[in-house]
């Protein structure tokens, strides 16, 4: 089914509204670009002058046209070898907000009874301050390798491995949701690139906040005007 304009800027897929955010019990969100306003890897690039060249790399993943986000995602972090860890406490200090109508939404799901959960393609340094702001549940994101107070190039081995991408976002999804005893229906995904795509395809109702066009083309709900709290034009608190 084509998407339906349900009101201006905001379209509606193989759903009907409104619907309770009550029904849900689980809400996965991306975080760059998703729930802040940057992609923290540019910003930081920013630092080192390499901006441009790492943009250009994080342009292509995010429409899906490199096929191995792993391995753009490792080549952007090498570049960032050398930048003073004091770098990334000044794109939160300086470049970093939350998108219009986050706080908003989140509150609302949050007060519906849902769980909350951030899986992040981005980094830990930005995903465990934005989930103490937000009070949400569960994170999931990729750790940048330091040594002497500089990033080093690398990203961290972790018990689930070093890259959270869209594999690992499809995973995480479906053990959180094993893990509170419900299906993946009762969870809603929000992102707006290609690497959330998988687990936007598993919840049971998918939005893309702003997102690149195949996301758009595939989610239920997709916000392409106005802030994250229209989705409550859909979801019912």
């Amino acid at each position: 089914m084509s998407a339906i304009e349900h009101s201006p800027g905001l379209y509606i897929r193989d759903i009907h509204a409104p619907l309770a955010l009550a029904d849900y019990k689980l809400i996965a969100f991306d975080m760059d670009s998703t729930l802040i306003n940057i992609e923290c890897v540019d910003e930081i690039a920013a630092a080192a002058g390499r901006r441009d060249e790492v943009a250009e790399i994080t342009e292509l993943a995010m429409r899906g046209e490199i096929a191995d986000y792993k391995e753009s995602l490792r080549r952007r972090v090498a570049l960032l070898a050398g930048v003073p860890v004091s770098a990334l406490q000044q794109v939160w200090d300086e470049k970093l907000r939350f998108n219009p109508g986050v706080q908003t939404f989140v509150a609302a799901c949050q007060h519906a009874g849902l769980k909350t959960l951030l899986i992040s393609g981005g980094f830990t340094f930005f995903s465990e301050r934005v989930r103490h702001v937000l009070r949400l549940d569960f994170a999931r994101a990729n750790t940048l390798g330091v040594h002497n107070h500089r990033l080093t190039g690398t990203l961290l081995q972790r018990s689930w491995g070093d890259i959270c991408d869209g594999a690992e976002k499809h995973r995480v999804l479906l053990e959180v949701c094993e893990l509170m005893g419900i299906e993946p229906a009762q969870a809603i995904a929000v992102g707006d690139g290609a690497n959330d795509l998988p687990m936007m395809s598993v919840a049971g109702l998918s939005i893309c906040y702003h997102g690149k066009p195949a996301v758009r083309e595939q989610a239920m709900i997709s916000i392409e005007q106005g802030g994250m709290d229209r989705a409550l034009e859909v979801l019912r608190p």
